[in-house]
């Protein structure tokens, strides 16, 4: 009796394909979808009195995530799927929902200073300060682990905690002013 797991390349490539398929979809759909919600907070941050400081890295942060996509896309498409590192990337995902979800309309991709809407200083961000950076760095590296591609991962994980790095100097330096007692005369 032959082993049922056991398949061709003919027969095993359409599984394959479609499940591959649908993980890169969701992670596609997860990301316009998170461009929307932010934008969304932002616009209703500023009509409820706010207002964004720091540079607005958006444009270069949609590009990097776009290119670690598409080359997902490109690469990944024949791959099999390691099980272990899906489920690593769920429990991350289930993570970031968590901060999305703590954060509410005050979730956005720029820094929105908004008296009357103080920010409460609860858990994950008294751990970590930036825990969705962190978590999506994660992602940049894992998803990229469950079809193998370490180096792509290690890639974008790389360029993505450089632009991090960038971004939160310039976000401390936007916001030190607002910090920080004024001088007396």
């Amino acid at each position: 009796m032959a082993d049922p797991v056991q398949c061709s390349e003919e027969t095993c490539y359409p599984v394959r394909m479609w499940t591959n398929v649908i993980i890169l979809s969701l992670a596609t759909l997860q990301r316009i979808v998170e461009f929307v919600i932010a934008t969304r907070n932002t616009r209703r941050q500023v009509a409820r009195g706010g207002f964004v400081i720091g540079p607005n890295l958006q444009p270069v942060m949609i590009l990097l995530q776009a290119a670690w996509l598409i080359g997902l896309w490109y690469l990944a498409y024949r791959l099999e799927v390691s099980w272990p590192w899906l489920f690593a990337y769920i429990g991350l995902e289930a993570a970031r929902g968590w901060i999305v979800a703590l954060l509410g309309s005050q979730w956005t991709s720029r820094i929105v200073v908004n008296a009357s809407e103080p920010f409460e200083g609860s858990r994950p961000f008294s751990i970590f300060r930036e825990p969705n950076y962190v978590i999506i760095g994660l992602e940049m590296f894992i998803l990229p682990m469950v079809f193998g591609l370490w180096w792509w991962g290690a890639i974008f994980a790389a360029l993505y905690a450089a632009l991090i790095y960038w971004k939160v100097i310039a976000e401390n330096k936007a916001v030190k002013p607002l910090t920080e007692p004024p001088e007396s005369d």
